[in-house]
């Protein structure tokens, strides 16, 4: 199992939201880059990014700061928000990114996902209330459900499913990790569980559950209620 540390971009700052929520945002950083090589110090091998803006205006919005985060690190990035389209893709791709993360677009446009999958490293983004599937930037819930999109990705070449319980997202309250595990079932890919992470025995559940493959931590680390250096001391 795998830790990715999250760094959310928001205005070119590193913040956390609370339930997605963009007026929620507390700023943690005015240099992102600097927490991204905290994290490559504490034992870190991969970094989660999210460019908040860019979700919601549906291209990228904070390309400087990650630029600025693949320059300082060695980390494997993956990154997510405001990709619609392959020449996204690409230039990210040349910007040293690693991996790319497609949520709304891999609702409304599934085959276009498939395609980029089979040619690229993706992963598929699943935010979800109350088990349906949440779109642009959680702004909006669609009427499909969470295990029905993952359903959709099973064989499909993508390299993992990153999803979220926007309800617990940012509250410290416990990762969801049943389900992670029904996400997990429905598509048989690799899946990674984001929101809620609270201390080291969310990290505990997740690893002692074996069809978590990965958890993201965020407000855990910065408001330290989670060693990020125990958490990957427990990895072995």
């Amino acid at each position: 199992m795998d830790i990715l540390p999250a760094i959310d971009l928001k205005d070119g700052k590193a913040v956390r939201l609370t339930k997605g929520l963009m007026d929620s945002a507390k700023i943690y950083s005015d240099e992102p880059w600097q927490v991204a090589k905290r994290f490559e110090e504490l034992g870190s091998k991969w970094i989660h990014i999210v460019d908040l803006n860019g979700a919601f205006k549906g291209e990228p919005a904070n390309l400087e700061q990650i630029k600025k985060i693949r320059e300082n690190c060695n980390l494997k990035m993956e990154l997510g928000g405001g990709i619609r389209d392959e020449d996204t893709i690409k230039m990210y791709l040349d910007l040293g990114v690693d991996r790319l993360i497609l949520g709304s677009i891999a609702v409304k446009d599934p085959e276009f996902v498939k395609a980029m999958a089979s040619k690229y490293p993706i992963a598929v983004g699943i935010d979800a209330i109350n088990g349906m599937v949440a779109v642009e930037g959680w702004a909006e819930v669609s009427t499909m459900k969470a295990t029905d999109l993952a359903q959709e990705f099973a064989n499909a070449g993508v390299e993992a499913i990153i999803c979220t319980d926007i309800s617990k997202d940012g509250m410290l309250c416990g990762v969801n990790v049943e389900f992670t595990q029904d996400i997990a079932l429905a598509s048989g890919v690799d899946t990674i569980a984001s929101g809620g992470v609270k201390d080291i025995q969310d990290i505990i559940n997740c690893k002692n559950n074996g069809n978590v493959s990965g958890v993201i931590v965020g407000k855990a680390f910065y408001e330290g209620t989670l060693d990020l250096s125990e958490a990957f001391k427990i990895l072995g």
